[in-house]
């Protein structure tokens, strides 16, 4: 995390009281990218971007309306511009790659409104070769010091109808499959592409949330997000389907409010990433880039982890969460050592220790048990502010012992905290869970926050509920405990910055294919989107794929051919991965488990061979201080074949290549479960030309011979 090489070069040009200003140039560090900002005639700043000549982002208006006082919108006037450019580069503590190199160029707007109060606006532009990140800037000034945001009007005015990859705005959830449309079609498809969700909560008929990836007609690839999302509200983005602008949008607080600021302050960083390559977009260490250093000084507590865990048997239906089939229970009324069981609970001493026997036996590092603890009888669909204490055990789950065998074993133990979406009480109790997980030697925490949000009216994605998941992130710090945060708002980089934050859900992932099926173009989509913020909880490794066989009443299946989830564990990056299946059917494939086994979760380098948005990707990956690399494949509804290129290989080595292929007759419906495994030899000179089945992949374990 030492910076190799740190460049900064400032100069500052002064115009006073300008009230129309000519637009500013920046350029990238290698030219593609060019910025130009100004003032218009009323005072408005604006912005272009141009990536190779072709316009990405026509001039677009910046500022902000605030409740009950002057808006932060014109009538500016510039003080100062200064600009530098900035090169170092840095080692994050766990990542798809060793070394990430932070190069920009950058440019500041130092405005002052030309009336009484004559607040001031600093505007901060960082320019990168793969993209632009802008922010506002509230310096503490006497004339504005606390205020309130009614919202933000960052506009995006795009040059046409773009192919776009889309999900429905909304407050509470992106649980949504990922609908691909012409920009224009949006308002059209929107009610169809709301599905049903625990919570959720829609604000516009073209309304859209971020990461949003689009792809122009002139063949570039736009993808528009947000950084370093912090005391500020979740960005949404709001399509005008007439004008093509997209607006930004935050999301509200209980009271309609959209931020509450005291100055100094700042904004997240809005980002553009633009390239004429897909692969651009997968590489891209923009976000990241555009957040802090970390934060803490010793990370040696820090690991990725792969783990197995008492999950999919209840997703499918096979067990329960829940110890007994009592409802209206009240937590502090009940002695469950005096109710019947309803002996479907899984999280029991003698079931958890099969998963720890699986984990050590197969060189697994932790064990996740969901449905431990007392309460889960009665609170789904109900706003209960008292359910959980995270710190009873039901009577079938003896702490102690399991925490005593586990480390015998060599296994650590992963807490489940299911808050209920009552935040408030999770507060209160997050001290006393995370004493609790240190006694019992857990270091790595699962959270969720089903359902609506209590305090009533909040939303997950609010500026209230983002405060309480750094709240919750940094607390866990303090216990040297890491943080796999589900139903939160989704990933801005801040991993970076606290890379104790080892994985989100904060997207569609596999629970859905139990629920009834995600769209077999689904996960060629998230790696262009969701992952773009940081790693996610995704749960591969379903090797079952007939939901039946776990329960007779689920007709559900996963829509994926067994060597696609192999593949997952390449194409969708996350320091914390999940083999999710049970071991009674890993035990039925142990010759393709053991791609799960060997793949590595932490890399030195990451290279995409070949890749399109919602039909395949293709990625490279080095395992991190070993020559050991990892390929993954995989396709959407329809069968291909992809020229894999091994000229990543260092030149004049041989390596033998284990691949694990669909079967020619492969199918992720008739024939998901037919693969066939093979060694060859490669170097850096091979060429593969890999057929994928429909919704297949292929994986492939490369290392020395």
């Amino acid at each position: 995390m030492k910076s190799i090489k740190h460049i900064v070069i400032i100069s500052t040009l002064f115009a006073s009281m300008l009230t129309h200003v000519a637009a500013q140039e920046l350029l990238s560090p290698d030219g593609r990218q060019k910025l130009e900002v100004g003032l218009s005639q009323e005072g408005r700043p604006y912005y272009k971007l141009v990536f190779r000549n072709k316009e990405v982002i026509k001039p677009s208006f910046l500022g902000l309306e605030l409740q009950d006082q002057e808006s932060l919108l014109d009538n500016f006037s510039l003080d100062s511009i200064s600009t530098g450019t900035f090169d170092e580069t840095w080692n994050p503590v766990w990542g798809e790659q060793r070394e990430i190199r932070n190069h920009y160029n950058e440019l500041v707007l130092y405005l002052k409104q030309q009336s009484t109060p004559n607040r001031l606006l600093n505007i901060h532009f960082r320019l990168y070769n793969d993209g632009l990140g802008f922010r506002y800037e509230f310096p503490k000034q006497e004339n504005l010091s606390y205020f309130i945001i009614k919202e933000e009007k960052t506009a995006f005015a795009l040059t046409g109808d773009h192919k776009a990859f889309w999900l429905p705005g909304d407050y509470d959830t992106q649980e949504y499959n990922t609908t691909t449309s012409n920009l224009s079609e949006v308002r059209a498809l929107m009610s169809e592409a709301v599905t049903p969700n625990a919570s959720q909560t829609s604000f516009s008929p073209t309304g859209l949330q971020t990461p949003l990836l689009l792809k122009s007609k002139d063949n570039l690839y736009i993808n528009i997000h947000e950084a370093g999302l912090i005391d500020y509200a979740c960005m949404s983005l709001n399509l005008d389907d007439k004008n093509m602008i997209l607006k930004s949008w935050l999301t509200p607080d209980a009271v309609g409010n959209k931020g509450y600021l005291q100055t100094p302050a700042v904004s997240p960083w809005r980002t553009i990433m633009v390239s004429d390559k897909a692969a651009d977009i997968l590489t891209s260490r923009l976000i990241l880039n555009l957040n802090e250093p970390t934060a803490f000084e010793d990370v040696s507590w820090i690991k990725p982890i792969k783990y197995v865990g008492v999950w999919w048997e209840m997703i499918s239906g096979k067990s329960s969460w829940s110890y007994t089939s009592m409802e209206n229970l009240k937590l502090d009324e009940v002695d469950y050592s005096q109710v019947k069981p309803n002996r479907t609970h899984a999280a029991n001493t003698r079931r958890v220790k099969e998963y720890i026997d699986f984990a050590a036996k197969h060189g697994f590092d932790a064990v996740l048990v969901e449905g431990w603890n007392i309460g889960w009888e009665d609170w789904f669909g109900k706003s209960k502010d008292y359910v959980f204490d995270f710190v009873t055990p039901y009577p079938d789950f003896d702490v102690r012992e399991l925490q005593q065998y586990a480390a015998e074993r060599g296994v650590k133990m992963m807490m489940h905290h299911e808050t209920s979406s009552s935040v408030r009480n999770y507060e209160r109790h997050l001290d006393t869970a995370y004493r609790f997980m240190v006694e019992h030697g857990y270091n790595s925490v699962k959270s969720g926050y089903v359902g609506d949000i209590i305090p009533r009216g909040e939303f997950h994605y609010g500026q209230w509920m983002v405060n309480h998941y750094l709240h919750a992130i940094r607390k866990a710090a303090d216990y040297k405990i890491m943080v796999n945060a589900h139903e939160a708002v989704r990933p801005t980089g801040l991993s970076r910055t606290f890379p104790n934050l080892i994985g989100n859900e904060s997207a569609r992932g596999q629970e859905y294919e139990s629920f009834g099926g995600n769209t077999p173009d689904h996960l060629t989509i998230l790696p262009f989107t969701r992952l773009v913020g940081g790693p996610m909880d995704y749960t591969p490794g379903i090797f079952q794929t007939d939901i039946k066989a776990y329960n007779p009443n689920n007709n559900s299946r996963v829509n994926t051919t067994l060597v696609k989830q192999l593949a997952l564990y390449v194409t969708l990056y996350s320091p914390l991965q999940m083999a999710a299946d049970v071991p009674e059917v890993y035990n039925r494939f142990l010759d393709a488990f053991q791609f799960i086994k060997d793949v590595a979760i932490d890399w030195d380098e990451t290279h995409v061979l070949d890749a399109e948005p919602g039909d395949y990707i293709a990625m490279a990956r080095k395992a991190k201080g070993k020559d050991e690399w990892f390929i993954g494949a995989i396709t959407d509804e329809n069968a291909r074949t992809l020229t894999l290129s091994f000229d990543f290989l260092p030149k004049g080595k041989k390596y033998v290549a284990i691949i694990y292929e669909d079967s020619k007759d492969a199918d992720f419906e008739t024939n998901p479960q037919h693969y066939h495994i093979y060694k060859q030899t490669v170097t850096s000179k091979t060429k593969l030309k890999q057929w994928l089945a429909r919704s297949g992949g292929v994986a492939i374990h490369i290392k020395e011979q």
